[in-house]
């Protein structure tokens, strides 16, 4: 089974900003979620934990499994570019994502869902059906995640599969849709 949480609350989350690459550490209200994850799932041993590279993704899976991470460039988050930081409400958007014509940096959406893409095809040819993995990530990154299992919506909107601050979802190895994009 593949459990996916999503980060706890950081400072950043509260405010309604955009946190990309340059985001916070977890603040008390992330660390309470982190914990409470960890009550939710103290029964799973689980056999590897994966983590983006960014602090708050790191914080809330070890806190939630007490283990050491792996951490994979792989699943981290969106590159939100000079958007980064920037209230939610202030951001022009193409779609879902900041406007790359606007802001520099802004990652290319089909690289970063090929990139994350790329990690769940080795997940899948790598390890056992019936290991217990953590994969800790944001919400771009576990809406990406929810594409690889149920395929990218026609509307191309990865968040519509993405958890909140502090909630995991899960997929059996069956569900995996194959998909190459």
């Amino acid at each position: 089974m593949i459990y996916v949480i999503r980060h706890g609350e950081t400072d950043l989350n509260k405010e309604n900003r955009l946190q990309g690459r340059s985001g916070l550490p977890l603040n008390q209200v992330g660390i309470t979620q982190a914990e409470h994850l960890k009550e939710q799932l103290k029964d799973i041993n689980f056999d590897f934990v994966f983590s983006s590279p960014q602090e708050r993704a790191i914080q809330t899976a070890e806190i939630a499994t007490g283990k050491k991470v792996i951490t994979d460039s792989r699943i981290d988050v969106f590159d939100l570019g000079e958007a980064d930081q920037l209230k939610k409400s202030e951001v022009i958007f193409d779609g879902f994502i900041p406007d790359s014509n606007l802001y520099k940096g802004v990652e290319n959406i089909n690289s970063y869902v090929e990139r994350v893409f790329n990690f769940l095809r080795e997940l899948e040819v790598s390890y056992r059906s019936d290991m217990q993995i953590l994969l800790s990530g944001h919400r771009c990154t576990t809406g990406c995640i929810g594409a690889y299992f149920h395929g990218v919506p026609q509307d191309q909107n990865l968040l519509k599969y993405s958890s909140d601050n502090g909630e995991y979802k899960t997929y059996a190895y069956t569900q995996f849709a194959h998909h190459t994009k």
